[in-house]
């Protein structure tokens, strides 16, 4: 037990360490650079973006694999999950309201950064060992860059592998397993010694789920992420909706307290970073942000560049809706929840448990129910995505005949998050992310003047004259 204490201490140290100036320059400087430099077209075609998602320019001739609604699907059942339920929790726990408000600025950022990176995903795809197109930033990186870049497409690929696994996603919907289903059913004790083998189960179940739909590939996870995430995105905003009009009278007092507690600091309960207590919370919103929307991580890329499409910038222009989805509205919504009830005052617990007292706050007896259908919904579907995010990643090392070994590896890392501890599992994911954001984030800056002569192309092209 004391040497996985030392482990998991370890972890903790290397992501405050890694996520640090540098990193934070990196992402947001790096994509505030990006939102100047394309002189904010995330913003001014917005509404062009709904009609390329609505399907207004699909082609089924054109090459890829799935629809510019799959791509995007898939990429926001990676990020609309637990990071968005779980994650925010974390970050109102040790950041108080203000955390939410650098969240939402990670995310305005991200919006460009996502433009860049997923439109470089389709404009240098590349193929794999079996002569198939497909995008990344392992693909932009050798084939915008060129051969001699490839030990940065590497490096890229060995940190995906850590950073797709499913540990965070496991241990959560373990822990919302035990606490809201478990043990008010009186199955098993509320302690240390009586969980591992509920837990041990619970990763049996999950990891035998999860084997169906992943091994059936890409264009199976796209049809089952088609499916189920709009239906759940609904049922969550409907749900949160109603806890906020059951509690309309502090509602503009808690939106209020997001910006104050974010120049303050009142409420954060971390370490001092870069100086200060300030410090310490930035970094905290822009951690759990990129953990919730990947802006600048790599992953979603990888789901973008698998787009039917040959036109880059309509699946840039997709691909910047999933900051604005998954941040601005599902964490603002799961934010609002828990903030509005008072539970992150009256509660020490943290991850998806705070989040499920607010539930059983507004709607005492039942409402946890709901948010356990929704998490089960949004920590599966993240699960069957992250599995082709590691299996593509593999792939592009040693082949893609041999790059469903990578699932085996995931199933085995089911178990690990479903038995581990939060803090540890956090850490690790934090890592890998951060090491992640390196290679995908300076391929991107290095690239952007091809995104913009793309962009005034298509734009000229379909009669949008105004430059960017």
């Amino acid at each position: 037990m004391e040497y996985f204490n030392i482990i998991e201490e370890q972890l903790i140290s290397f992501a405050n360490w890694i996520w640090g100036l540098p990193l934070l320059f990196l992402l947001v400087g790096g994509g505030l650079w990006l939102k100047i430099y394309s002189r904010f077209a995330p913003f001014k075609y917005f509404l062009h973006a709904i009609e390329v998602l609505r399907g207004k320019y699909d082609d089924k001739d054109d090459p890829g694999q799935l629809s510019h609604y799959q791509a995007l699907s898939t990429a926001l059942a990676a990020t609309v999950g637990m990071g968005n339920i779980s994650g925010v929790a974390v970050a109102i726990a040790v950041g108080g309201p203000g955390a939410i408000f650098w969240m939402w600025v990670s995310a305005f950022v991200g919006m460009a950064t996502k433009f860049f990176s997923c439109t470089l995903a389709v404009l240098y795809r590349g193929k794999d060992s079996r002569g198939e197109i497909q995008g990344g930033p392992m693909y932009v990186i050798t084939e915008g860059l060129g051969k001699k870049w490839r030990p940065l497409a590497v490096f890229f690929c060995l940190t995906a592998m850590v950073g797709a696994l499913p540990i965070f996603q496991a241990n959560q919907l373990t822990q919302a397993i035990n606490d809201i289903v478990l043990i008010p059913l009186s199955l098993v004790e509320k302690n240390a010694e009586n969980t591992l083998l509920p837990d041990f189960l619970t990763g049996t179940i999950i990891a035998l789920l999860v084997g169906i739909v992943m091994f059936g590939g890409i264009k199976r996870i796209g049809k089952v992420a088609g499916k189920l995430v709009p239906i759940m995105v609904v049922v969550y905003f409907l749900t949160v909706m109603t806890i906020l009009l059951l509690n309309y009278e502090v509602v503009p007092y808690y939106i209020q307290l997001i910006y104050s507690n974010a120049f303050t600091a009142e409420n954060y309960r971390g370490e001092p970073v870069l100086g200060g207590l300030l410090g310490g919370l930035i970094i905290l919103g822009v951690r759990r942000a990129a953990f919730s929307n990947e802006a600048g991580i790599g992953t979603a890329p990888m789901a973008h560049g698998a787009a039917k499409t040959k036109e880059p910038v309509r699946e840039g222009l997709v691909a910047m809706l999933g900051p604005a989805i998954d941040t601005l509205v599902v964490c603002t919504l799961t934010a609002l929840a828990i903030l509005v009830t008072n539970v992150w005052q009256t509660t020490e617990d943290n991850g998806v448990t705070l989040t499920a007292n607010a539930f059983n706050h507004a709607f005492p007896g039942f409402g946890s129910y709901i948010l356990m259908v929704c998490i089960l919904v949004f920590s599966f579907t993240s699960l069957f995505s992250y599995g082709y995010y590691g299996s593509k990643s593999l792939g592009f090392l040693i082949g893609a005949e041999r790059q469903h070994w990578y699932n085996y590896f995931y199933m085995a890392g089911i178990f690990l998050g479903a038995m581990s501890s939060m803090s540890s599992i956090i850490s690790l994911i934090d890592s890998a992310y951060a090491l992640m954001a390196i290679p995908t984030m300076v391929s991107t800056i290095l690239l952007a003047p091809k995104v913009r002569k793309e962009a005034l192309s298509y734009f000229k092209r379909i009669g949008k004259t105004e430059k960017i």
